[in-house]
């Protein structure tokens, strides 16, 4: 059980049987009492609801299984993962998977949490590194301060970079916001 007061960003909730994912908190203080107001992402269904909650007002905290997993292919929609410890593979609809794809490399490890069996949740290292396979050439003298470019990851995704990325650079990625933290190597 999980009070409306202690409701946080990325726990995920029962209710009307169905998981929510907390995806945005405000906590309104009202002359006699306190609430919390906040938007649930749908896991199964991906919609979002906004709902507001008593702070004292019990509610259902899903109990998740969490692993280890390494990504190791795709197949078309299907993305396999490899437990690492047992072995055991399993494949995870693209769906499932969202934002995670513009992050996910052959090899990666990553937290794969299911609830009653199923796959509800992947959680992406903090940071993620990826070569740069386009962008336009840097020129001498560009410094980090200059500006930026575009720059396409080999994951798929367009970041902003300094104007001194060239192609085949791996740069550190943080994989909450898709921005560019540094150049690596």
């Amino acid at each position: 059980m999980i009070s409306g007061g202690d409701l946080r960003k990325g726990i995920i909730i029962e209710l009307d049987d169905k998981l929510y994912q907390v995806i945005d908190y405000q906590h309104v203080k009202m002359k006699r009492t306190a609430l919390a107001k906040v938007k649930l992402r749908d896991i199964n269904a991906g919609h979002t609801i906004e709902r507001s909650f008593q702070s004292n007002e019990k509610l259902v905290r899903a109990r998740l299984d969490s692993r280890s997993m390494q990504y190791l292919y795709n197949d078309g929609d299907l993305y396999y993962f490899m437990d690492e410890k047992s072995y055991e593979q399993i494949g995870i609809n693209s769906e499932k998977l969202g934002d995670a794809l513009n992050y996910l490399k052959e090899g990666a490890s990553v937290e794969v949490s299911s609830y009653r069996g199923e796959v509800v949740d992947i959680e992406l290292p903090i940071t993620v590194e990826l070569e740069v396979i386009e962008t336009e050439p840097g020129f001498k003298g560009d410094t980090a301060t200059a500006g930026s470019k575009s720059a396409k990851l080999e994951t798929g995704p367009t970041i902003q970079v300094p104007l001194f990325i060239n192609e085949g650079d791996v740069l550190k990625v943080d994989t909450r916001t898709g921005t560019y933290i540094e150049r690596s190597g």
